[in-house]
């Protein structure tokens, strides 16, 4: 489906969340700090030499999959507060290895700051949006009801309490860059891929494997994510692509077909069957008042195969839009992709 008619969607989102985003601490200084840290001591039950107490055994698990935050720790101001207290913080990313600089936005559920899940990492949905996807991500608002639907999902055991990032999904609103590194252009992809995801284990309890990373996007979000989870197999293990182009379609691609096939979906999912992987999760939503549905069945019949694992979330009445999605997930999209990942890890 064509992604520039989903920036007229995209805008009307935006419209909303400007409606609905203010809270009285909005920009006031937020804190992620929680549970461990690279210098706490060791939890109890950790034992010295010679013993095994009860409880060892998780411990050494929790302590082998967290990765604790390696810092330089960034500086958050409140763009959001959820009913449970909980906030929607945003800073500014340099990014290092893109040289890109862009908005970030961040929120970390109840269970990061429970004690019981102190010593343990947390899974991390990075959520991309539709449309131009800047200078504002739009699941960074509190109408769509992303955050406390996490929230609910995990209470009744339908999805697992992700750490969710929201990244500027392009560098203007003129163009889609389609996440890459397209010559001559900001490097979105490395961005994506490289600069978020460090920034991310930065500041968070995160896990080491790539059991504890995935992306979810609509529309040009959806195609983003989707290319980067089967660009980058090694990092990220599952994606949830909402109403997703399958090929790239970036207009800066002109010149360069090499570099825009080694970024296309189609080719990266075949290769990844060619070397029998390693196996990635790809869920994907459609609603049946949308266009797009014989592509994605078309992707999943031949693409579906060994490494490549799919579901398909057909969403009754569903249009083109972040609204729907988010009915698809609760559905039963987020807790497939639950169930592909690494959930935290409470303390015996």
């Amino acid at each position: 489906m064509n992604r520039r008619t989903t920036a007229l969607i995209a805008a009307a989102v935006l419209g909303s969340v400007a409606l609905v985003s203010g809270c009285s601490d909005e920009g006031e200084p937020v804190s992620f700090d929680g549970g461990a840290s690279s210098k706490a001591p060791a939890p109890k039950g950790s034992g010295g030499a010679g013993q095994n107490k009860p409880g060892d055994k998780k411990v050494s698990e929790v302590a082998a999959k967290t990765l604790l935050p390696t810092g330089p720790k960034a500086q958050f101001t409140t763009q959001n507060t959820l009913e449970d207290g909980t906030k929607i913080g945003m800073t500014t990313l340099h990014g290092k290895k893109s040289g890109f600089t862009g908005k970030v936005w961040v929120w970390a559920p109840k269970q990061y700051f429970d004690p019981k899940y102190a010593q343990s990492g947390f899974p991390v949905l990075i959520a991309l949006p539709g449309g131009n996807g800047y200078p504002k991500n739009y699941w960074m608002g509190t109408d769509l009801k992303l955050q406390s639907s996490i929230t609910e999902w995990s209470k009744q055991g339908k999805g697992v309490p992700f750490v969710v990032v929201m990244p500027v999904l392009n560098p203007d609103a003129k163009y889609y860059y389609d996440g890459s590194d397209i010559p001559g252009q900001p490097k979105m992809g490395t961005w994506m891929t490289e600069d978020v995801p460090d920034f991310v284990k930065a500041n968070f309890r995160t896990f080491k494997s790539r059991d504890g990373w995935a992306f979810m996007g609509s529309s040009s979000g959806g195609f983003v994510g989707l290319k980067s989870v089967l660009k980058r197999p090694d990092q990220f293990k599952a994606v949830i692509a909402s109403g997703p182009d399958t090929v790239p379609d970036s207009p800066l691609w002109a010149g360069h077909e090499a570099e825009k096939q080694a970024n296309n979906p189609e080719k990266l999912a075949q290769a990844l069957i060619d070397r029998n992987g390693p196996e990635v999760d790809l869920a994907f939503q459609i609603g049946t008042k949308e266009g797009g549905m014989a592509n994605l069945n078309g992707f999943i019949a031949k693409y579906g195969k060994g490494p490549v694992k799919t579901h398909l979330q057909v969403i009754q009445g569903g249009k083109h839009n972040a609204h729907t999605y988010i009915k698809g997930m609760g559905d039963g999209t987020m807790q497939w992709i639950s169930s592909k990942l690494q959930a935290p890890i409470p303390s015996p």
